[in-house]
Order: C-alpha cells, then sequence, then structure tokens
C-alpha cells in the first residue's frame, strides 16, 4: 500500500517534468494565481520543500519582498523561492529532476516499518505516509497552478487526482459546518464532475454538518462543478465571483446559500 502512494508521488512528479520540459524562459516567468509567484518559483517551492524533507539546508537568503506572505511557513518558503529567482527556469527544473530522483530513491527503500514511523507533517504529525500523502497533494495542486497559467490543461484524471479529490472532498463538512453555518436540516449536495470526481451530501444537524448517502432528491442546495473549479475554489486560487462569473459552478435550489459556499470553500485558511 505504501508503495502505491510511492507511485503516485512518482506520478505527479513526472506530469510537472512533462508540463515543464520544453518551456520558455518567457512562460517561466509567467505570473501564476499563487500571490508573488511565477511558474517558475512553483517549482521552485516544489524543489525546496524535498530539500527540507532530505535534510539539506536552507540558504543563507533574504527574500527582497514578502509582502504577499501571510505566516512563518510561508517565510520559510519563500525563502527558498526566492533564492531560486538567480537562476533559469531550466536550472531549476533540473534541479527539481535531481532532487525528485533522490527522493524516490529513498521512498522506493523504505520498508512498511519505516512509513509507519512517527513524523511531522504540515497539519501536525502521524506515520510518514500523512506526509507523503501531503506532499502528493501539494505537487499536484502546485501542478494545476501552473497549468492554468499556461493554458495546458491537464491531469484532471487517474489516480493522483482522485488523491486529491479526496483530500479537498474531506474539508468540505469544515467549510459548511464551520465557515458558512447554515441551520439545522440544510442539506448541501456538492456534485464533481469528471472522471476523478463524485458525490458529496452534508445534512446539518445539530451545528455539524455529517455526510448523509444516497443524495435527497431535493436538497436545499446543489452545487455542480469539475474538479479543477473545486480544487480552485478550495485552496484559495479562485474567488466566489470568479467562479460564478466563468460559469464554472452551476447552483440549484437556495442560491443565496449556494453563493455564500462558494464564497467560503478555502479551507486552506
Amino acid at each position: 500500500m505504501s508503495q502505491q502512494m510511492v507511485d503516485l508521488m512518482e506520478t505527479v512528479w513526472k506530469s510537472i517534468d512533462g508540463l515543464c520540459g520544453a518551456l520558455t524562459q518567457e512562460q517561466w516567468s509567467l505570473p501564476t494565481e499563487c500571490p508573488g509567484w511565477s511558474v517558475q518559483d512553483q517549482v521552485s517551492h516544489l524543489v525546496g520543500s524535498e530539500c527540507r524533507i532530505l535534510g539539506r539546508p536552507a540558504p543563507a537568503h533574504e527574500p527582497s519582498d514578502t509582502s504577499h506572505v501571510r505566516n512563518e511557513v510561508g517565510q520559510g518558503n519563500e525563502v527558498l523561492v526566492d533564492y531560486r529567482r538567480q537562476f533559469s527556469g531550466a536550472d531549476v527544473l533540473a534541479e527539481f529532476r535531481e532532487i525528485t530522483a533522490e527522493r524516490l530513491g529513498v521512498l522506493r527503500g523504505m520498508s512498511e516499518a519505516d512509513f509507519a514511523v512517527e513524523t511531522p507533517n504540515p497539519l501536525g504529525s502521524g506515520p510518514y505516509t500523512d506526509l507523503l500523502a501531503v506532499r502528493i497533494y501539494d505537487a499536484w495542486v502546485h501542478e494545476q497552478d501552473m497549468r492554468r497559467t499556461l493554458g495546458i490543461p491537464g491531469h484532471l484524471s487517474g489516480a493522483v487526482a482522485e488523491h486529491a479529490y479526496g483530500r479537498t472532498q474531506a474539508a468540505m463538512p469544515f467549510v459548511v459546518g464551520r465557515k458558512v453555518k447554515p441551520d439545522d436540516d440544510t442539506t448541501v449536495v456538492f456534485e464533481i464532475t469528471g472522471d476523478a470526481g463524485g458525490t458529496i451530501v452534508l445534512n446539518m444537524d445539530g451545528g455539524r454538518a455529517n455526510r448523509m448517502d444516497p443524495a435527497p432528491n431535493s436538497p436545499t442546495v446543489r452545487l455542480t462543478m469539475g474538479l479543477e473549479p473545486f480544487n480552485a475554489l478550495g485552496t484559495g486560487r479562485w474567488s466566489a465571483e470568479h467562479a460564478l462569473g466563468n460559469g464554472s459552478v452551476a447552483i440549484d435550489g437556495d442560491r443565496a446559500l449556494g453563493e455564500r459556499i462558494v464564497a467560503e470553500m478555502n479551507f486552506m485558511i
């Protein structure tokens, strides 16, 4: 099972490599939906994250602009990203290939006991597989950031996309129950279309958003969207105005409630 997760890690790294292999420096420099980050910066972030996991020391570097940084984690990320702005996109991609090859070598050599070791991760701590799950998701999210900027859609189906959907959908009870807080007996249905999507049914009871199955014929509100807007809204890349304005989200039922949910879907904050 653990090596199957390593397969996912390898798949998303290969997809990023394939996406970036023929980019011009102009394309590398395009701004993405991550504030302050270009396409090149996205790959620099992934390189820096894997370097950190391997125990490589961070460069002694002070970023020139941290106005878009929100917290201490972001500050650490910005050091690793800004340091690599002195290099070309091709240089950063070469480092990405080198560091991911090294990481795969480590991961392929790990035993099931190694994967069970308690390990810190961005959400706290847990078995090493929890950290790996976060890394797979993070890499896919940043791949999608780059794809939207470059106008090269892809990797919205398959095992990695299904993994990403699973992590995003797991946050929807928090979004509905803790951020939106509709009245009890409210039923919210998310219909995420595409091969990697699915149906999420939540019913409010006692101030909590509880999962239920199957979906009722007439829920309070039904939100239908593809995996791309689901991811972009959940990670705060898109605003509700953008998603509703470009027709990416369809709302049936209580329109006002649906718009509130779309506006609160960012579970990263």
